[in-house]
């Protein structure tokens, strides 16, 4: 451990982390964006009122359609709540849409397919072409890069705004709360479609198929994002910014109402993560349980000491029969995989990137993400969550 080492003295994210700052009471900059956008988007009953407000705009919006929303759904917690709260709570009418890059975990599938037959809600999968996104993940892994699950990440978006181009559909719920799960810091989790083709371009092998409104693929640049929020008029709706959303609460009605069961570990739903967490850890020196369990601490659901305790010992998620299961579907030997373990480490700014474009937008993408057209967390992730 680094002579000039810290943690913050309110939650546990700590100075492996890019850019993290210090104030004069030892708190860190990510407690202060947690307080910034718990003052933003308050709980109580102007949260309640807010949630009212923007389900009535999805209901008016969706008037005549089949669908009035397009819901993300993995099978995990966040995901499934969300989902279960729109219809049972809002009255309102989701597509459920999964993108799948056949690296899925078999219990959230099964948590999936049963939450959207209980509520009577249709399941749509998008999956992806195999050699593309096996494609990607190979290309990732050779830019030797912490966000390795671009691919995913990208998918995802794009399975989510393809969808709702294709059905006429203007509202994306995402399952995300900052209270919960927190924002990753910028250098662990890059997100920008220049930057995915730029290590495409350069390590992968299989072309990507071109761009479509109803189906996009793996492209979502500036061009694509200008397309679907300023043409389309999509917006995406962080519901449980607003919701006061207790997992261990959470974990006892989905079991109850649902028959949800844990996946395993938050995240586990991809059992790429497996390879995610294995690789940040000996590779980058970096654990992402970090800026979650800080968000669970800053909420009240997690205590610090609790938090310190759980992140000095190898995340669960880092199961080495799933690892070299992952490893096997990528086609590659245990050895060629060392190989890439032993590649010194970069990050996206290696890589022709949008960052330098990003930062010039600064005020436009922050309107943006206030009036929804970008999600919510786009700005801070892009400007508040360090380097």
């Amino acid at each position: 451990m680094p002579h000039s080492y810290h943690c913050c003295t309110r939650c546990i994210m700590d100075t492996t982390v890019p850019g993290i700052q210090f104030d004069a009471r030892g708190e860190c900059n990510f407690c202060a964006l947690h307080d910034k956008l718990d003052h933003t988007f308050p709980l109580g009953e102007a949260g309640k009122h807010k949630v009212q407000e923007l389900a009535a705009d999805i209901k008016r919006l969706g008037k005549g359609h089949k669908y009035d929303c397009i819901l993300g759904v993995s099978g995990g917690r966040d995901s499934t709540y969300t989902i279960w709260y729109c219809v049972t709570q809002l009255g309102l009418r989701p597509l459920a849409v999964h993108f799948n890059d056949g690296f899925g975990n078999p219990v959230a599938g099964e948590n999936m397919v049963n939450t959207c037959r209980k509520l009577g809600v249709e399941l749509r999968t998008i999956t992806s072409d195999w050699r593309e996104s096996k494609d990607l993940k190979l290309a990732f892994l050779k830019a030797s890069t912490p966000d390795m699950e671009q691919g995913t990440d990208l998918g995802i978006a794009t399975a989510l705004y393809g969808v709702a181009a294709k059905e006429g559909v203007q509202r994306i719920i995402i399952g995300q709360s900052f209270r919960t799960e927190g924002i990753a810091p910028l250098s662990w989790n890059f997100l920008d479609g220049k930057y995915l083709k730029a290590v495409h371009k350069q390590f992968g092998t299989v072309p990507l198929r071109p761009w479509t409104p109803n189906d996009p693929g793996f492209n979502l640049d500036l061009k694509e994002m200008f397309y679907y929020t300023f043409l389309r008029r999509i917006k995406t709706v962080t519901l449980l910014y607003h919701i006061d959303y207790v997992r261990t609460d959470v974990d006892v009605l989905l079991e109850r109402e649902l028959g949800w069961q844990n996946p395993g570990a938050h995240y586990f739903d991809d059992l790429y993560q497996s390879v995610i967490y294995y690789l940040n850890r000996i590779k980058f020196n970096i654990d992402r349980r970090l800026f979650n369990y800080s968000a669970l601490v800053r909420s009240g659901q997690m205590s610090r000491a609790v938090a310190l305790d759980k992140v000095s010992r190898i995340n669960t998620i880092e199961d080495e029969r799933v690892i070299d299961l992952c490893i096997k579907r990528l086609g590659l030997t245990r050895a060629e995989f060392d190989v890439i373990v032993d590649t010194p480490p970069r990050t996206f700014r290696d890589y022709p990137n949008n960052y330098r474009i990003i930062r010039r937008l600064r005020w436009p993408i922050k309107v943006l993400s206030r009036l929804n057209m970008l999600p919510e967390s786009a700005y801070d992730k892009y400007f508040n969550c360090g380097t």
